[in-house]
């Protein structure tokens, strides 16, 4: 179960990598244009103003953060489907996904599978978080009763390779954010930021009690590996980009 009230935390450190991939699309006056994984539609509703005349979708498999996009759709469709199971429809000419195909299985074989059948000039935009191997994930897989996977992205030359032979123009690049975050609650802001997207698979499996008590172990190894200067915490957040032209 998604939270859009604890995944909208740090809301503008979340958001530029969204703007930052969709700037690299060339696409001019797209058909329609299909958000995967769109969340609660904020930045799905951009894409309305980047391109006024395509048909806009967002949609994701949460009921959660659709019910909240729907509550304010403006000029965008929003409905509620699983990536996986996503095929194109003829006039879609751009596909953007942003920090969502690390929770699909196997999307890598799905990238190219969306490079055959879209049509030809359209664009696939994605952008995947890569700092799995970030002191905070490396202590909630040790700490987890859970299983978290450890890697499951690919690095930008992965997926450069994946969509070149699948016969796309690939623009591929990966970068990594310094956030600055404010340590100004009782909780430590990277705990704060991974509850409301790594730390989801743990908190579903355990009870209030068990939560409690791997919380506070995490929050411990937290607080020793990004340590409050300031008044701020450091905390470096590495993204992997693609932007391809069928």
């Amino acid at each position: 179960m998604w939270d859009p009230a604890v995944y909208r935390r740090f809301g503008a450190e979340r958001s530029r990598p969204f703007l930052d991939l969709v700037a690299r699309i060339g696409a001019e006056r797209p058909r329609a244009v299909t958000d995967l994984g769109c969340g609660p539609g904020e930045l799905t509703r951009t894409l309305a103003d980047r391109w006024p005349g395509a048909r806009i979708t967002g949609i994701d498999s949460s009921a959660e953060m659709i019910e909240k996009a729907a509550a304010d759709p403006g000029p965008v469709e929003f409905r509620l489907g699983d990536i996986a199971g996503w095929r194109p429809e003829p006039d879609v000419d751009v596909v953007v996904t942003n920090a969502a195909l690390q929770w699909v299985p196997g999307h890598q074989e799905m990238l190219a599978r969306w490079a055959r059948e879209l049509p030809a000039g359209a664009w696939i935009a994605m952008q995947v978080p890569g700092n799995f191997d970030s002191p905070g994930h490396r202590a909630a897989r040790e700490l987890s009763p859970v299983e978290l996977r450890a890697d499951p992205v690919s690095d930008a030359a992965g997926y450069a390779g994946i969509l070149t032979a699948a016969g796309a123009t690939v623009d591929a690049w990966e970068t990594t954010y310094l956030h600055l975050l404010p340590a100004d609650g009782p909780d430590h802001p990277v705990l704060r930021w991974m509850e409301g997207t790594a730390l989801r698979p743990v908190r579903a499996a355990l009870d209030d009690a068990a939560w409690a008590v791997f919380r506070a172990a995490l929050a411990e190894r937290i607080v020793a590996d990004h340590p409050v200067r300031h008044g701020l915490v450091a905390f470096p957040f590495r993204r992997i980009f693609v932007v391809a032209t069928i």
